[in-house]
């Protein structure tokens, strides 16, 4: 058997803990942990962690429809130089992924550029129009395991209820809800507090998260289906689900790396790289969303990466479309949120591979996994200046951090080192 990669130096996350231990990767698969391999590829990773590649549980690719913000492709190598092995890709696209057609679609881009694996998520409702539910079990058995009206919730309680009763039934799916009660949220463009009163813009209450995540907690209580929280932003939600999760509900969640950075003082200037929804929160709700990561009451941090041209962004803010983008800086926002080696790998990849079913990663490092790897260097400070992405709105553009993704392998090949174009 010839080794083709070797990773040597570096502190890996094994079955057994932390070990000082080199890695040996041969046909997609790690073939060994120990010393003295030889390999056709050496990568040096002193002063490194090496684990389980980062898997993200929402990721905006854009493809089809808006593809000067992103494609598959361009996303696809944003993702790897971010240390994901695997995405999410949500399905509020155009046309949206509400039939197997899209998804083999998007899949198969993803397998074109061959960098992550490109996992679409199935739209809850026909066109995403929260009329009409999806043909849910054709779209699982395309492959689809998560199901989301991303960028919209589902405000119908009887569809809603109808799909998890669906959903339920098949083994591994959920429920993924952006929860934002839209008669609440119609006219705002950040949080409702002090700042969008000083500064005369529209608000978004927290109440508007907190109100959908509660009565869709009824309704996993009538069908028993999973259910994720997307971006939850305020303390209000994380409270309400923290006692789901006492109760025994099948409920997870996740937060995104600009909520755990920022908060609606950061919106003074009106820059509209620091638009987004949900919108950033208070000081408290920042603490209690950290706080929870560190807990598990959130299980995953998940980028919500959504990419948009300068133009689209180079407008009032109330005009402005929300999202940021944050593949490649989500390693070092969450290491500089948690400084924990464990907790990094728990919730950029352990949890996320869980919650969305993908066995290939998320496993610690020994013989017999599949060779989807990141090599995160933790001390090293660096600025952003520049992405792989086709976009740039992002609110860490010029921000120095510390720590850097170096070195991202995924099915056995090198898919992303730091240096090399």
């Amino acid at each position: 058997m010839a080794i083709v990669i070797v990773i040597e130096n570096g502190r890996v996350l094994t079955p057994n803990g932390w070990l000082e231990t080199d890695v040996a990767i041969s046909d997609g698969a790690i073939v060994g942990t120990g010393h003295g391999f030889e390999g056709a590829t050496v990568i040096d990773a002193a002063g490194c962690l090496v684990g389980p590649g980062f898997v993200d549980l929402h990721t905006h690719l854009r493809e089809p429809g808006q593809t000067w913000k992103e494609d598959v492709a361009s996303g696809s190598r944003s993702a790897a130089a971010g240390g994901f092995t695997a995405v999410v890709a949500m399905p509020n696209t155009d046309p949206p992924i509400d039939s197997p057609k899209v998804v083999d679609l998007v899949a198969s881009l993803g397998a074109e550029a061959g960098l992550v694996d490109v996992v679409p998520c199935g739209a809850l409702t026909v066109g995403r129009s929260g009329h009409v539910a999806s043909d849910i079990e054709a779209l699982y058995r395309a492959g689809v395991r998560v199901f989301s009206d991303d960028g919209d919730s589902v405000g119908d309680s009887n569809l809603l209820a109808e799909i998890m009763t669906t959903v339920a039934a098949l083994d591994g799916a959920l429920v993924a809800q952006h929860a934002e009660d839209a008669s609440l949220t119609g006219s705002g463009h950040m949080h409702e507090g002090a700042v969008s009163r000083r500064l005369g813009v529209g608000g978004l209450p927290a109440e508007a998260e907190a109100d959908v995540v509660m009565r869709d907690l009824d309704l996993v209580r009538r069908t028993g289906a999973h259910y994720h929280c997307q971006h939850v932003s305020s303390k209000m939600t994380v409270e309400i689900i923290r006692t789901a999760k006492q109760e025994g509900l099948p409920v997870t969640a996740e937060v995104t790396p600009h909520h755990l950075s920022f908060t609606e003082n950061d919106l003074s200037s009106l820059d509209t790289n620091f638009k987004m929804y949900p919108p950033l929160r208070s000081e408290g709700d920042r603490r209690a969303l950290l706080e929870a990561l560190r807990e598990g009451v959130i299980d995953a941090v998940a980028t919500d990466h959504a990419p948009h041209q300068g133009d689209e962004k180079d407008v009032g803010f109330s005009e402005a479309p929300r999202g940021v983008i944050g593949l490649e800086t989500a390693a070092a926002v969450v290491w500089g949120a948690l400084r924990d080696s464990d907790a990094l790998f728990r919730v950029l990849s352990t949890s996320p591979a869980t919650v969305a079913g993908l066995s290939a990663h998320g496993q610690t490092v020994q013989p017999g996994n599949r060779a989807n790897l990141v090599v995160f260097a933790p001390d090293e400070t660096w600025t952003v200046r520049s992405f792989r992405s086709k976009s740039a709105n992002s609110p860490y553009l010029g921000a120095e951090m510390v720590g850097r993704v170096k070195t991202t392998v995924h099915d056995g090949s090198v898919t992303y080192q730091f240096g090399e174009k």
